[in-house]
């Protein structure tokens, strides 16, 4: 008797909870669809990811009310009430999410590979635009640079920053306080070092820091390094979410379409098609 009675107690606590992660996935599916946006990739690619990673949800929830069932089934010489029997429309919903993750898995990597493309042409738009935007503000400044004013201007930007330069050098406090600090720059402090010994390294330092042609090239290279390491995030992340929803949903396909095969044919249905056919 008390077996009997822990065995129903387990059966509809399995029933239970089952149902619950069942719905709940219900749920969650039909807020993940507000708003509903159908024709916008980034919202498909989001939705594709929510339902994937909350997809196991419901496989958790078959599994617990088919073992419900067959605690029932070990009890069958009871006389007690089955109630309503939820197989058949579990195999059925099973077999329907194991299309669906079916589907999800060639829907999710055509997505993410257009929105990859997407994304790298806006970062070589960008990009070239930055590229532009240097080159005209540099050659703004080299404008600038022919005139009187502009070479007066140059002139006296550099005595004070050799100057300045100079300070530190001579004072050996100030030097190594420079050296030390972690404030400064890495470039800056080896700078220092050189001209330490060599004082002609800091003219040739500022001449170049100062000139045009140097200037562009450091600036096109910052905005070239910026861009690749753009690109690089872009594949990367859209390789990851491919790889990652896309495995993932070939799974839960296989494992939804196996319960629901099994106990299709478990009940008959298959089987008993195949009679119809041959007698025709």
């Amino acid at each position: 008797m008390v077996n009997r009675f822990a065995s129903v107690g387990t059966a509809l606590t399995l029933k239970v909870v089952g149902i619950i992660c069942i719905l709940s996935f219900f749920v969650d599916f039909f807020i993940l669809l507000l708003p509903f946006q159908p024709t916008d990739r980034v919202w498909q690619i989001n939705l594709a990811t929510a339902l994937v990673d909350r997809g196991i949800v419901p496989l958790v929830g078959l599994g617990l009310l088919f073992a419900a069932y067959w605690i029932d089934s070990a009890d069958a010489a009871s006389d007690r009430p089955q109630g309503m029997d939820l197989r058949f429309p579990a195999v059925i919903l099973s077999s329907i999410l194991g299309l669906m993750f079916l589907l999800i898995f060639p829907l999710h990597l055509n997505n993410v590979n257009q929105a990859k493309t997407q994304t790298l042409n806006r970062i070589a738009q960008e990009g070239d635009q930055a590229e532009t935007q240097v080159n005209n503000r540099l050659l703004q400044l080299q404008a600038q640079l022919t005139t009187e004013q502009g070479k007066a201007q140059l002139n006296q930007l550099r005595t004070q920053t050799k100057a300045q330069f100079s300070e530190i050098l001579k004072d050996e406090q100030r030097y190594k306080q420079a050296i030390e600090s972690s404030q400064i720059p890495a470039n800056i402090k080896e700078l220092l070092k050189k001209a330490k010994t060599d004082p002609q390294v800091l003219d040739k330092a500022i001449e170049q820091q100062t000139d045009i042609q140097t200037l562009r090239t450091q600036q096109l290279s910052q905005v070239r390094q910026r861009r690749e390491e753009a690109e690089k995030q872009a594949k990367d992340t859209a390789w990851k979410s491919g790889l990652r929803i896309g495995i993932s949903s070939l799974l839960l396909s296989i494992g939804y379409i196996i319960i629901g095969w099994t106990g299709l044919r478990g009940r008959g249905a298959v089987q008993g098609a195949k009679p119809r056919a041959t007698a025709r």
